[in-house]
């Protein structure tokens, strides 16, 4: 496990990154944007990049064979490139720049973040892979806590400050990984393999996972549209400074980056789909309260919790999408579910955003919390299939 723990270095910079992204290029692209659908369609250009070329990345790591192994050659490549358009950002002088800057920064996160993850099954044994999503999930809320905590003093003092931190972290976590983790030497055999029947996607959708995926996507409309769209929330419905409104998310990213770890235990013992089932009720009750919350103190106590709640859903979804297939289907079934959460990243924003336009900021809320609630109703459909094949390998 000690190079699960320094592959989620990976995973730290990556969501040090994105946390830094969603929270304060918002606001840049404000002083350009007025219309909140708009600016939520303009954040979603990394989903387009993780639908198009990440899975054709992912693809082109498991035939790639070098003396760096499969997967570590995009991160010697994208991981420097990430870094310097990161910087970049942040320096933009005009709204085509920093369009420009956006676009490159995303492409070049594209280049390794597929085979990142593609490491974690690569050097951990089967056994293990459920602890291993754990660990990497709790490095990568250890980077949202630092950016929205750190970043936001930062981005007090200068909005370029944040950024030249996420890339130096990036380089940093570069050179530990090429460093330590060490790929298989013989990456194609010379013997003939026994031939496998080829998986087809179509063969992975039977109720119970269109069902699942329908959770997942739903889950993720609500969180995605809260993450990008908080800021504006907090400082043109609350009243919040720009530094105040981002610092607040550290308190969601926090309990989720405490409960992490706990909440795989729990969904090992007690079963994915009702650690899931509990996390995604939770979210219905603190996103609809949220809309009735206009103190700072009270939305970030109600984020604490929300941030528990959304380790209950997050840690086990993964896991639980894997578990519903065989062990030959998990590659296939990990694209299915990174296909599916890209899109609901990329609909959330303007979707959301476009309610703000039509209803005010309270709508953002009152989405979150419906969608969280078609989330659950998926969860129901999938309940009589799911029970015998999920929570007996939890």
């Amino acid at each position: 496990m000690k190079k699960t723990w320094l592959l989620g270095l990976g995973f730290f910079s990556i969501s040090l990154t994105w946390a830094l992204y969603n929270a304060f290029v918002p606001l840049f692209l404000s002083n350009y944007l007025k219309s909140a659908a708009m600016i939520g369609f303009m954040m979603t250009i990394d989903n387009y990049f993780a639908i198009f070329l990440q899975p054709w990345i992912g693809h082109r790591s498991d035939k790639t064979n070098t003396r760096f192994g499969r997967r570590m050659p995009y991160l010697l490549i994208g991981m420097p490139l990430g870094a310097v358009f990161a910087s970049l950002i942040p320096l933009h002088t005009g709204f085509v720049m920093l369009v420009i800057f956006m676009v490159l920064m995303n492409l070049s996160m594209s280049l390794f973040r597929s085979p990142t993850v593609a490491l974690m099954p690569d050097i951990t044994p089967e056994r293990d892979r459920t602890k291993a999503n754990g660990v990497i999930n709790f490095m990568g809320g250890l980077g949202s806590v630092l950016a929205f905590g750190v970043g936001s003093k930062l981005y007090g003092i200068s909005s370029y400050m944040p950024f030249l931190l996420a890339g130096i972290i990036m380089l940093v976590s570069m050179f530990v990984l090429k460093a330590v983790i060490k790929e298989p030497v013989t990456l194609i055999s010379n013997e003939n393999p026994k031939p496998r029947k080829p998986i087809k996607i179509k063969e992975q959708l039977d109720k119970t996972t269109i069902f699942i995926l329908a959770a997942i996507f739903f889950w993720f409309v609500s969180y995605q549209g809260v993450e990008a769209l908080f800021t504006l929330y907090g400082t043109k419905y609350i009243g919040m400074t720009e530094d105040a409104a981002s610092f607040s998310l550290v308190f969601f990213s926090l309990a989720f980056l405490i409960f992490a770890l706990p909440s795989g235990w729990l969904g090992s013992k007690f079963g994915k789909k009702k650690m899931i089932t509990i996390g995604v009720i939770g979210l219905v009750a603190i996103f609809g309260s949220l809309v009735f919350v206009d103190s700072p103190l009270i939305l970030r106590l109600l984020l604490v919790i929300g941030g528990i709640f959304w380790a209950c859903i997050n840690i086990n979804s993964y896991p639980w999408i894997v578990a519903t297939g065989n062990e030959e289907s998990i590659g296939t079934r990990t694209g299915i579910y990174y296909f599916v959460s890209s899109l609901a990243a990329i609909s959330s924003p303007p979707l959301l955003g476009l309610f703000i336009d039509i209803f005010g900021y309270p709508a953002l809320f009152i989405s979150a919390s419906l969608g969280m609630l078609l989330a659950l109703l998926c969860l129901f459909g999938a309940s009589s299939e799911a029970k015998s094949k999920v929570i007996g390998n939890g």
